[in-house]
């Protein structure tokens, strides 16, 4: 992070003085100096994979919930865990979120970011899937993507023993979650697989190219910058890193066909690297004749409301975000209602 001198002698940093960032957040910014990803290289992968690792225990802590595991053939048939996360008194089919971790497809576990799952088992009564999908840089594209495939089709099909109305299916994710999250539902469309309800895309990681404006502003400043966003494609791709040969379903932005996707709620910081990314992505849905709710939050910096969340961005944030997948489950169950 850039460093300067203020009056005074009082060692500020860029992000306090710009103006791109919310002054509720700019100060948090300072403190998280070497716990949060900024110019990351694959040399400090290992120290941030353990600052990012979630324990089982840390999400559920004293929660009326219970968590199971179950084991399924992932990419290859190479075996991967997903959690089923249910309120201990589940018994009524009804709505159901799968999950994808976020952490740029390098770090993090099915736990990380599984907050919202517990809250909404226990508001919503919904049937919560996470998949333990496996990381590059040893597990590069399409092994991802695939791996969160065979997690979705897996929680589709045993709907029944789950408990929960495969038509009332949304799929989650934050980060490199969200783009994951997003190049599944595209391989869902295009395989006939799993039916959504609706996408929910948090500050999607979604272009390996990395090029537009929002992208070199944040180099070196904020969470996430351009650095470690490469630094990550890289490992998910390898030299096909930003050149021609680029699935869209491990890079969502490469799709030249956004049609026929589920409803879909996209939001992104307005002061981060995916930025512009997220609403071109937005944008396309909309121009292919698809259904987008888009949020910009203004002054916001990457995963804002994980580590703020008591700001009033990160409330109004979660606000619109839990308010969009109540309607979405309602017009699941509408939708199941009618003859």
């Amino acid at each position: 992070m850039f460093y300067n001198r203020g009056q005074g002698g009082t060692l500020m940093t860029r992000s306090t003085l710009s103006p791109d960032f919310d002054p509720q957040l700019a100060p948090l910014l300072p403190p998280l100096e070497g716990y949060v990803p900024l110019k990351m290289t694959l040399e400090q992968l290992a120290h941030f994979r353990q600052l990012s690792h979630v324990t089982r225990d840390a999400l559920l802590g004293d929660a009326e919930v219970r968590c199971v595991d179950h084991t399924l053939p992932g990419y290859q048939g190479v075996d991967i865990e997903v959690s089923v996360i249910t309120r201990k008194d589940h018994s009524v089919p009804g709505p159901a979120v799968y999950l994808i971790h976020g952490g740029g497809m390098v770090m993090g576990t099915r736990f990380a970011g599984a907050r919202p799952l517990v809250d909404w088992a226990l508001r919503h009564d919904a049937v919560c899937v996470t998949v333990e999908y496996r990381l590059a840089p040893e597990h590069p594209a399409p092994t991802l993507v695939e791996d969160c495939y065979a997690g979705l089709t897996w929680m589709a099909a045993h709907a029944e023993m789950l408990r929960f109305d495969p038509s009332q299916l949304v799929i989650f994710g934050g980060s490199g979650g969200g783009g994951l999250a997003a190049g599944t539902t595209l391989l869902a469309r295009d395989r006939q697989g799993p039916r959504l309800l609706g996408q929910l895309l948090q500050c999607p990681m979604l272009d390996d190219r990395n090029e537009t404006d929002s992208a070199h502003r944040y180099d070196g400043v904020g969470v996430w910058d351009r650095t470690s966003n490469l630094t990550a494609w890289r490992a998910v791709l390898g030299d096909r890193c930003g050149g021609p040969d680029v699935s869209p379903y491990s890079a969502p932005a490469r799709a030249s066909d956004l049609s026929g996707l589920p409803p879909t709620f996209i939001d992104v910081g307005g002061a981060e690297t995916f930025r512009d990314e997220a609403v071109a992505y937005a944008r396309g849905i909309q121009a292919a004749g698809g259904e987008c709710e888009l949020h910009v939050w203004g002054g916001a910096f990457h995963g804002f409301y994980d580590i703020a969340p008591q700001s009033e961005l990160a409330r109004a944030c979660i606000a619109a975000r839990d308010s969009w997948l109540a309607r979405m489950f309602a017009r699941g169950a509408m939708g199941r209602r009618v003859p």
